[in-house]
C-alpha cells in the first residue's frame, strides 16, 4: 500500500489504539452493532471523523449483501421553494447523518403522477437502498402500498392509523395546546384555527390541542372560526374570511400564519392590534412575517437524529416495530399576540 494520503490510510488500529480499547470494539461502534455504549459510540464515531476514516462500505456490502444506502422520499408537492423548505432541512441533517454512521442518504421526491398512480421509488425496485424514510404525509393509498414494501422504514413527521409502521414526529398536540393556552393566558377567549383537518396527521393533531385547551377553559368551539387553508391534496388555497371575526388565531404552521396575516392586513386589520396570529415551525416564515411571529419552534434536527437512528437500527437487522416517538417543541415569542389583559 503506498504512502499517498496518510489520512485515507486510517485504519480501526489507529483509532483503537487512540482510545485505548480493541479494534473490536471499534468496527462494532462503527458498524452500530450491540455491546458497546451509545456514548461510547458516540465518540468513536467522532473520533473516526477527526481522524479521517473511510468506511469502506463495497467491502462490507459484499459480506452482508447491504448497499449501505437510505431512501429518503419527499412528495413533490412538499418539495416548493426548496431551500427553505422544512423537508429540504431535514434531507440535509439526515444526509450529514447518515454519514456518520456510514450510509449514504439518497434523496428521491416522489412525483405527483407517481403518487397517484402508486408507483413505488424505481430505488426500491432496483434494490440501490437498504431501507427508506418518507418525509412528509402521504395519501391513505400510497401508504397503504408502502405498507406491502419488503423493507425497513420509518415516516418522519406523520403517521396514520398503521402504527406497525415506526414514526418520528414534532408533539404536535401539547406545542398546539401550549400555545393556545399563553393566548388564552393573555386574555383572548374568541380563537379561531387554521387548516384544513382533512390533509394531514400534523394538522389534525395541531387542531385536537389548541381544541382540548379551549374545552379546559370552557371557550366554545365556534365552526364558523375553523378556516381551511388548502385541499386534502396540500395546495393552498384562497381563506374564507367569516364576518365576524376572533381576536386571535392558532394557524397550524407558519407559512399560513404569514399568508393570513398578509390577508388581514389587505382587509385592512392590523396585527396584533386588532387580531393575534401566532404559527407552528418556526421557520423562516416566522421572521419574514411584519409583525414577527410568536410560534411553536420544532426541533428538526431531535427529530431526524431519532430517525436516522432508528432506521439504520432497523437496516442492522433489528427491523423490530418502534412505535410513534414524537419530540417535544418550544414557543418562541415575539410581537403578532396583542396582551388583552386589563392593567
Amino acid at each position: 500500500m503506498g504512502r499517498g494520503d496518510m489520512k485515507s490510510n486510517i485504519t480501526m488500529k489507529d483509532i483503537a489504539e487512540k482510545l485505548g480499547v480493541s479494534s473490536v470494539t471499534i468496527s462494532k461502534a462503527l458498524n452500530d452493532k450491540d455491546g458497546v455504549s451509545d456514548a461510547l459510540k458516540e465518540k468513536i464515531k467522532k473520533l473516526a471523523d477527526e481522524m479521517g476514516y473511510r468506511y469502506n462500505t463495497t467491502a462490507k456490502s459484499m459480506k452482508n449483501g447491504l448497499t449501505y444506502n437510505i431512501g429518503v422520499v419527499i412528495p413533490e408537492r412538499f418539495s416548493g421553494g426548496m431551500s427553505q423548505s422544512f423537508y429540504f432541512r431535514a434531507y440535509q441533517e439526515a444526509a450529514k447523518q447518515f454519514e456518520r454512521y456510514g450510509y449514504y442518504g439518497i434523496m428521491n421526491i416522489l412525483s405527483s403522477e407517481d403518487e397517484e398512480a402508486l408507483r413505488l421509488p424505481r430505488l426500491y425496485y432496483e434494490k440501490k437502498v437498504d431501507g427508506f424514510i418518507f418525509l412528509g404525509q402521504l395519501s391513505p393509498e400510497f401508504i397503504s402500498l408502502v405498507k406491502e414494501m419488503d423493507m425497513p422504514k420509518v415516516f418522519l413527521d406523520f403517521y396514520d392509523e398503521h402504527d406497525e409502521i415506526d414514526s418520528i414526529i414534532t408533539d404536535n398536540f401539547y406545542g398546539a395546546y401550549d400555545i393556545t393556552n399563553y393566548l388564552v393566558g393573555k386574555g383572548h377567549t374568541s380563537i379561531g384555527y387554521v387548516g384544513n383537518l382533512y390533509a394531514t396527521s400534523s394538522i389534525q393533531d395541531r387542531f385536537l390541542g389548541y381544541y382540548k385547551s379551549l374545552l379546559e377553559h370552557r371557550i366554545a368551539l365556534n365552526e364558523d372560526w375553523i378556516i381551511r387553508d388548502r385541499d386534502e391534496r396540500g395546495k393552498y388555497i384562497t381563506f374564507d374570511l367569516p364576518e365576524a371575526l376572533p381576536t386571535a388565531f392558532v394557524c397550524n404552521c407558519d407559512q399560513v400564519a404569514h399568508l393570513l396575516v398578509n390577508r388581514l392586513k389587505k382587509e385592512g386589520y392590523r396585527v396584533p392590534e386588532d387580531i393575534s396570529v401566532v404559527g407552528f415551525d418556526n421557520d423562516i416564515y416566522a421572521t419574514i412575517t411584519e409583525p414577527n411571529l410568536t410560534t411553536v419552534e420544532v426541533d428538526i434536527n431531535e427529530m431526524v437524529t431519532q430517525a436516522v437512528k432508528l432506521i439504520t437500527r432497523k437496516v442492522q437487522g433489528k427491523n423490530k416495530s418502534y412505535g410513534r416517538t414524537s419530540v417535544k417543541g418550544k414557543i418562541v415569542t415575539r410581537d403578532s399576540v396583542l396582551d388583552l389583559r386589563q392593567g
